[in-house]
């Protein structure tokens, strides 16, 4: 008896490929990861410092608000999307939500849903 390669059937192909289908479409439909940021605080080796989020309007990065620190000083609050975060700072990322969409691949920026 001969060993011949094992040929896969065509449903284990078809189901393969719609596993691959659906990861790439519920991906383009999740937002991008952000972080609530103090745009004044920007430091050249951490990046941007991560404050609470209530600092950020959730109308996303179009409008920025300007909420009051502990200390009475006023702090720019933005979100920030697709940062490296560590030790409570961000920093490589963009404060673009539709740029954000953009860097996920899949042409999900063109599907039409929302905006930023």
């Amino acid at each position: 008896m001969a060993d011949t390669p094992r040929r896969l059937r065509s449903s284990t192909v078809v189901l393969g490929g719609m596993g691959v289908l659906a990861a790439a479409l519920s991906a383009c439909g999740s937002d991008p990861d952000r972080r609530c940021v103090d745009r004044d605080s920007y430091d050249f080796i951490n990046g941007y410092k991560i404050v609470a989020d209530r600092h950020c309007k959730s109308t996303g990065s179009s409008s920025y608000g300007k909420s009051r620190k502990s200390g009475g000083k006023r702090m720019d609050a933005d979100w920030y999307y697709d940062a490296d975060v560590s030790n409570g700072y961000a920093d490589n990322g963009t404060f673009s939500r539709s740029e954000a969409v953009d860097r996920g691949g899949f042409g999900c920026s063109g599907s039409g849903s929302g905006g930023g």
